[in-house]
């Protein structure tokens, strides 16, 4: 029975290593888009990548026929919203640290970007990303727009004023 166990492994060893050769840079791409980190510098993103291919091999066996980037993808995303939540709290307003402030994200919320990366990037439907993220359908699709709209409209800056001279009243 030894040796039929060493020969299940090395081929669980063999199809994950190649799973992660075909799908590790596109998921730390998400994970990076995500934490909205610059891409040479991304240690957030790539803990996050690494815990959630850590999950994926734990339960390689017990994927039978599931797709395996689904379930990274899936891991990726909760394990994400987690942390925020432990961070920020549940409104995801101010925390300890914050995004690279010259990513297009940095504006964005972490739950906006969480949606807009798995919604646009992923091409995960509004029923899967509301089931995912435990949101109705209607709240996804709004949070969507209203992050699209930011990316593509960013509030302007304020207009100089123009002051005259002072005038000095006697």
């Amino acid at each position: 029975m030894g040796r039929r166990r060493v020969v299940q492994d090395a081929r669980r060893d063999r199809e994950f290593a190649a799973f992660v050769a075909g799908a590790a840079g596109r998921l730390l791409h998400a994970a990076t888009l995500l934490t909205a980190e610059p891409p040479g510098d991304n240690p957030r993103a790539r803990r996050l990548l690494t815990l959630a291919l850590a999950h994926t091999y734990a339960c390689w066996d017990r994927l039978r026929g599931e797709d395996p980037y689904d379930r990274t993808r899936q891991y990726l995303a909760t394990r994400f919203s987690r942390a925020v939540w432990h961070q920020y709290g549940p409104l995801g307003a101010l925390g300890r640290s914050r995004p690279d402030p010259d990513s297009p994200l940095a504006r964005l919320s972490p739950r906006e970007r969480l949606i807009l990366v798995l919604r646009l990037y992923e091409g995960v439907a509004e029923e899967q990303a509301a089931a995912l993220l435990g949101l109705p359908r209607e709240r996804v699709h709004a949070i969507c727009d209203r992050a699209t709209a930011t990316l593509l409209h960013p509030p302007r800056e304020p207009a100089p004023t123009v002051l005259g001279p002072k005038v000095v009243s006697p």
